[in-house]
């Protein structure tokens, strides 16, 4: 076992049949949560009217918008994690074009990146 993350360990990283089976699964599951999400986001809209002070009106209308795009980008990416899957790239970086680990994978499904990548990703912000 390599515990370098850096360090690619080519049997960590083979996904069998059923490895691809239960992470479509998942993938699906968060698909379905997701959409019901911004669905009960929409037709839950925050009031401006009310009881509710002005400012406490205006956080909450804030705090709706960004839960409806935070669940809209995880929408985004596991779609975009099952159509790798239909056009077989899924678990290949989209950077090195290396494969993306099975541990890695099996804990964030719609990862687009081996974890090197990520982590130079998130270095250069």
């Amino acid at each position: 076992m390599v515990n370098n993350p850096l360090i690619v360990d080519r049997a960590a990283t083979r996904l069998s049949a059923e490895d691809l089976a239960a992470l479509r699964e998942n993938l699906t599951e968060q698909r379905l949560f997701r959409q019901e999400q911004l669905q009960q986001l929409a037709g839950a809209a925050p009031s401006r009217k009310g009881d509710v002070p002005r400012h406490d009106a205006a956080s909450q209308v804030e705090v709706h918008v960004k839960l409806a795009a935070a669940a809209r980008m995880v929408l985004a990416d596991v779609e975009a994690a099952l159509r790798r899957m239909d056009e077989g790239s899924y678990g290949t970086c989209r950077l090195c074009r290396g494969p993306i680990a099975r541990e890695r994978l099996m804990i964030v499904p719609q990862a687009r990146y081996c974890a090197r990548c990520q982590h130079v990703r998130e270095a250069g912000r």
